[in-house]
């Protein structure tokens, strides 16, 4: 058992040895005046820590971070503008589940007190608009009471955004270091409802429908869906549940208008690990009446209208016990044609060739050559929104998409925190022209860091997909064209590497070279690239 740690030191030194205490070896953030408190012990408690060169940046990394490590990621903040221009990455984590940690300073008074350094007239309201929840800690008790919170619901519920600020005054006042890691707290949620397992083993026509939160236990999945011979279909996040070769995967088709008549022509919908959002379907409703199972962990998901049986159960646990189940019995199943699945999805590969020219082309040539253990960040651009229908994951949870907040400027920091997260694994980013200079200033943090990260920059010099959207909505299109600088130029000033290949197996040979490289790479890609 180790000693309990009796030395008093400031607060901020304190809540940075409590961390290390609980697993966390990297933090993501900016030093300033009102944070400083915070990094006295950061060197000490022997935590990493990633300078960004933006607030939003560091929010990304440490998104990225959590999605590659499954750990928490820890991001440090100042008060009033640092909190501020982390509420994007907030939002995003928050919509995609992730489990991000944001500590920030606040300052001590502010009913009376006007005009101080960073001042805002709710800091801890602000915050909470994108997180789960936002509480101001006044004392060290509260700050590790708070933080434990956290992390133990991290575990327990569904993880999402959480952020605790703390007064300056207190992070400078001495206090004890926190109590020892608390007992932890194992997730349950029972078993199957009575009879359920049969009526999944009996239905002829089943189709899983596999989301992000599907991936508690993929050996089971694919045992138990296989041996069903039911069909899947999956949303972004939900891709590589299924293996590709597997002859009734439609793959990452859910967000396409036919798939509502993929799940028509079944008789049992099993939903799993998904809220069937708006942006996993791109349309209200499943388009589905027959009888349907949803599983998740989240019991606002299950409550909503219409959406069938709610079981509030982990996906791994769920499988797991069909597997049992299957033990006993035999599913009916087979009513699914391997034929019909390849045809539809042959019909859906030249919609996209159809309304995205040339880039499904540049999409199967990466694709190619990608090692199946990378892992790949994208960005809000045409190139990733072809790709995440497409691009057929060998396994789960190696495509990180701002799917849910939708926001621009995510792929590079977050492949950053990726990167930090997966050292001598390897690990790229996919950005479009505009999104890219959101956060290119985090290139030198990449460059810092001496990490052989390929950034595969889509450039085709405007905002086409809002031109595209504004064409439809027959709107002239405006302001949708912007001067972009020379990016392999660009790169190279911050001291990264800049690839321009020709055509597509120079692209291949850019990408393959970029992941042995000494630092990140730049690979510009464009239209014009030859076959």
């Amino acid at each position: 058992m180790a000693k309990k740690d009796t030395q008093t030191r400031p607060l901020g030194a304190q809540i940075s040895h409590m961390l290390k205490s609980r697993g966390v070896d990297t933090i993501f953030g900016i030093p300033g005046v009102h944070n400083q408190e915070m990094y006295r012990g950061i060197e000490e408690a022997g935590i990493t820590h990633v300078l960004a060169r933006h607030e939003q940046g560091a929010g990304f990394m440490a998104d990225g971070y959590a999605r590659a490590s499954g750990r928490p990621g820890v991001a440090y903040v100042i008060t009033g503008p640092g909190l501020c221009n982390i509420m994007t990455p907030m939002g995003q984590a928050y919509s995609d589940s992730v489990p991000l940690l944001v500590l920030s300073s606040c300052l001590d008074e502010t009913a009376n007190y006007r005009g101080q350094l960073h001042q805002m007239l709710d800091q801890e309201g602000a915050a909470r608009t994108v997180c789960d929840w936002s509480h101001e800690a006044r004392d060290a008790a509260s700050a590790y009471a708070l933080i434990d919170r956290a992390l133990q619901e991290f575990t327990l519920q569904r993880p999402r955004t959480k952020h605790v600020q703390v007064p300056i005054a207190a992070l400078e006042g001495e206090a004890e270091a926190a109590p020892d890691l608390p007992q932890p707290v194992s997730r349950s949620f029972g078993d199957l409802p009575g009879g359920m397992a049969q009526r999944i083993m009996s239905a002829k026509r089943p189709l899983f429908v596999l989301g992000g939160g599907a991936r508690g236990d993929v050996e089971a999945a694919r045992e138990v869906i296989g041996k069903m011979g039911a069909a899947s279909i999956a949303t972004v996040a939900g891709r590589g549940v299924m293996p590709r070769d597997y002859p009734l995967n439609y793959g990452g088709f859910l967000g396409r208008p036919e798939s509502a008549e993929v799940a028509q022509g079944a008789d049992l919908v099993v939903v799993v690990g998904s809220e069937l959002a708006e942006v996993d379907l791109w349309r209200r409703e499943l388009g589905y009446e027959g009888e349907m199972i949803r599983v998740d962990i989240d019991p606002e998901v299950l409550s909503q209208p219409g959406g069938g049986q709610g079981v509030l159960m982990d996906s791994g646990a769920f499988f797991r016990a069909l597997q049992e189940a299957m033990e006993d019995g035999d599913a009916a199943g087979g009513g699914w044609n391997a034929d019909e699945v390849a045809a539809q999805k042959k019909r859906w590969r030249a919609a996209l060739e159809a309304e995205r020219p040339g880039i499904p082309r540049v999409v199967d040539a990466l694709q190619a050559v990608m090692p199946e253990d990378a892992m790949i960040f994208s960005d809000m651009t045409q190139f990733a929104y072809v790709s995440n229908e497409m691009w057929d994951m060998p396994q789960p949870g190696h495509w990180h998409h701002p799917t849910g907040f939708g926001t621009l400027g995510y792929a590079m920091p977050a492949a950053i925190g990726g990167a930090v997260a997966r050292r001598g694994k390897p690990t790229v980013a996919i950005a479009g022209d505009y999104g890219f200079q959101y956060t290119v200033q985090e290139l030198g943090a990449a460059v810092e860091l001496g990490l052989p990260l390929p950034i595969l920059l889509w450039d085709n010099g405007k905002l086409k997909e809002i031109e595209d959207s504004m064409v439809g909505a027959q709107i002239a299109p405006n302001s949708v064209i912007a001067h972009n600088p020379d990016f392999p130029a660009l790169a190279r000033a911050y001291g990264a590497h800049a690839e321009t290949p020709q055509s597509l197996p120079a692209l291949q040979d850019a990408l393959l070279k970029a992941l042995e490289a000494d630092k990140p790479t730049l690979i510009y890609m464009t239209g014009e690239m030859t076959d």
